[in-house]
């Protein structure tokens, strides 16, 4: 595509702050004129600071930053066609409504006569219309926030940045803003470019969403593309609610999951490729079944009115729990062979009710996998037969020791289903914390952050919480080494 559409262009912009830690990691993203573009992610992963560089509240450490193809990397914020709308507003408490809008312009000395028309048409975009006078302490949250709205296209800025500004609403007002947002945006024409960590606001207000974690693009897409093609695990697991399981592509169109076979639409993996899962709750037919069941004749019995007809593989298990969530009930059925899913449905199935289950291949999405069976480190062998690896010492099976000379350096291999982790720190040779969670149907994947800030990945049954403080221990057969390459 032409560059020329792009207003605003990040190039493997990183900033670093004092501490040497990464807000933001080689980051790059281009967004067209005119376009809605939400970025999107947890607290801490950078959005708000990606946000705070372009609108130049903050200079980037490497990488520029184009405005229309100019570099305004260094430029000052109030030097910058853009404008800010602050999660907190911002609002002057001593100055009423129209004082609050027009209080740019007033610097810019523009003619009073614009000024006053200005900021009419300004209030009037918000549906804010014959409350010049009022004091902003006397508006309610929403009336505030199109105040902050209004007070900044009124300057007709070429971009709006907008960080997190529904975030102090409660939930009707909320909607009620997104829809205003989205309407604004139509009749404006201009581009915006909002951040929040709220996922269903991404989706439904934006043009396209970028979504980040820990200082890093993780995938940008369309809303729909973004839900029914997730590139990663973390993408799949937080947009939206999922099933998320560890999977082998038998070949193009098949797939093999929780011991089963599937068929797929996904082409293109090769044969016997280990692959991750997604499948969407809602796109889980279920229907109740015998509570003998026989395999083999229930695939012969057309389950209810709901259900495809077809040939699809179908599997079975027991409700464990469901919720009503509003509009569907949200359910838990764990399967004969031990796997836990979650299904959506409008009609509900009581804990304890056997149930079949199935789902299309169209519904099947398939993942390349991040990562293999293993860790990775880089290790040096010790005049001792330990190998230091991750800042600690580690003990080495016998046989592996006669295979290196002190002094050498080795790739360290831990599986992931071979790391011990301790409920007190200080028992482990050394300590982290569990930063990321992910279920996978029948185990949990964990992402260990270490103290001197070293991921590990872990399979475990263990039920763990985000933030939990452990010790890490390591079995010397489970430490396997290689010559360095």
């Amino acid at each position: 595509m032409d560059n020329t559409n792009y207003i605003i262009e990040v190039n493997n912009v990183s900033k670093q702050f004092e501490d040497g830690k990464f807000a933001l990691d080689n980051v790059s993203l281009s967004v067209r004129k005119g376009e809605f573009v939400t970025i999107l992610g947890p607290s801490g992963c950078g959005k708000t600071t990606l946000l705070r560089c372009i609108a130049g509240f903050q200079v980037a450490s490497s990488g520029d930053i184009l405005l229309k193809g100019e570099d305004i990397t260094q430029t000052p914020p109030h030097k910058r066609p853009v404008n800010t709308v602050f999660q907190k507003y911002a609002l002057f408490p001593h100055l009423n409504v129209f004082d609050n809008v027009a209080f740019g312009l007033k610097l810019k000395k523009i003619d009073k006569t614009q000024i006053v028309s200005r900021v009419k048409q300004a209030l009037k975009t918000v549906g804010m219309t014959d409350y010049e006078y009022r004091n902003v302490d006397s508006l309610s949250g929403g009336q505030q926030q199109r105040v902050a709205i209004a007070r900044a296209i009124v300057n007709r800025p070429e971009v709006l940045l907008l960080d997190e500004p529904l975030a102090a609403l409660d939930l009707k007002m909320r909607k009620d803003m997104q829809l205003e947002l989205k309407e604004m945006h139509k009749k404006l024409g201009i581009t915006f470019i909002y951040v929040t960590h709220d996922q269903e606001e991404a989706l439904t207000l934006s043009d396209r969403v970028v979504v980040m974690n820990e200082g890093r693009i993780q995938q940008i897409g369309t809303p729909t593309d973004i839900y029914n093609e997730p590139q990663n695990c973390f993408v799949a697991d937080f947009i939206g609610e999922s099933n998320i399981l560890s999977g082998t592509m038998i070949r193009d169109r098949r797939v093999s999951f929780c011991d089963q076979e599937f068929d797929c639409i996904d082409e293109g993996f090769g044969q016997n490729t280990p692959v991750d899962v997604v499948i969407r709750p809602e796109d889980i037919y279920i229907w109740e079944t015998n509570k003998k069941r026989n395999a083999k004749a229930e695939a012969d019995i057309d389950p209810d009115d709901r259900v495809p007809k077809g040939s699809f593989t179908r599997w079975y298990g027991v409700v464990e729990s469901s919720i009503f969530k509003g509009v569907h009930y949200e359910m838990t059925v764990k399967t004969d062979n031990g796997y836990e899913f979650m299904v959506q449905d409008y009609h509900e199935f009581l804990p304890g009710t056997a149930v079949g289950m199935l789902v299309k291949p169209e519904d099947i999405q398939i993942m390349r996998k991040e990562r293999y069976l293993y860790n990775y480190f880089d290790g040096e062998m010790l005049k001792n037969g330990n190998v230091r690896f991750l800042g600690a010492e580690w003990e080495v099976n016998e046989k592996q020791i006669a295979m290196f000379a002190a002094g050498e350096q080795v790739t360290v291999k831990v599986p992931f289903t071979e790391i011990d982790l301790q409920d007190h720190e200080d028992d482990g040779v050394l300590s982290g914390e569990v930063h990321f969670i992910l279920f996978k149907g029948n185990h949990y994947n964990l992402t260990i952050r270490t103290d001197d800030g070293d991921d590990l990945y872990v399979y475990t049954n263990d039920v763990w919480d985000d933030g939990d403080r452990v010790g890490i221990k390591i079995a010397p057969e489970s430490i396997l080494l290689e010559k360095k390459q």
